[in-house]
């Protein structure tokens, strides 16, 4: 294997049988491997190993785990020897598209079957962020997305986030029914005392407008506590 003046080693100087790319216009993208996807997007390795070797050392760093990859912060994957900057912001990247394109088709679908479509939507704006924030949906009669919106960041409590301000709007869209939803940075999705009131408060106020709240969905990483399937509502 032959070496760039560079010292690193790019896709084009490994054996052909390492090159994830011919690989890939061979046999196709289900043949490669995670660590050969992420080899794809690392572009070259080091004057010590390949972009594959590379990918598979970040792998075992995170016991395999693609989810657990994801999660990585950019300052943690600067940490690891042999990414710089320009890898780390491509592997983030990589992953928000993902996670963005699940969003999206839950958009296209444009309609709500579950709090599984919730988690879907709300992902990619609160699951992975580290302070709180509320946001809203708001359906119509068939159960489809008419609009999605941020009411409140920081703490959350009654105080901070106005339903007058939701019922306004729900008013504004005609829509007969939301879906409200906040993040717990801690990592407990359980409803605190402070959520159950506040979910209590929106049930009784949007039902004086006939405006049902049909579900209180909390959210932190891939974990979620839905009302409705919990059956407190």
């Amino acid at each position: 294997m032959k070496k760039k003046s560079s010292g690193k080693l790019t896709i084009s100087d490994w054996s052909i049988s390492d090159r994830p790319r011919e690989k890939y216009m061979e046999k196709g993208m289900a043949s490669l491997t995670n660590a050969e996807l992420i080899a794809i997007l690392l572009r070259s390795g080091n004057q010590d190993e390949t972009a594959v070797s590379l990918a598979i050392r970040m792998l075992q760093l995170n016991n395999e785990k693609l989810d657990s990859l994801a999660k990585m912060t950019l300052k943690d994957l600067l940490k690891i020897n042999g990414i710089g900057e320009a890898k780390a912001i491509t592997i983030k990247a990589a992953f928000e598209l993902g996670q963005r394109r699940r969003a999206e088709t839950v958009y296209e679908r444009n309609q709500i079957k579950s709090a599984t479509d919730v988690v879907e939507i709300m992902q990619d704006k609160i699951a992975h962020i580290e302070h709180e924030e509320f946001w809203v949906l708001f359906l119509n009669q068939s159960s489809k997305v008419l609009l999605v919106e941020n009411f409140s960041k920081g703490g959350i409590t009654s105080t901070d986030v106005d339903v007058r301000l939701v019922a306004r709007k729900a008013l504004e869209l005609m829509a007969t029914g939301v879906i409200i939803c906040h993040n717990h940075p801690s990592g407990d999705v359980h409803p605190s005392d402070s959520d159950l009131r506040l979910t209590q408060s929106f049930k009784v106020a949007l039902d004086l407008l006939n405006i049902k709240c049909l579900d209180h969905v909390i959210l932190h990483g891939d974990q979620f506590y839905s009302f409705v399937q919990k059956g407190v509502f």
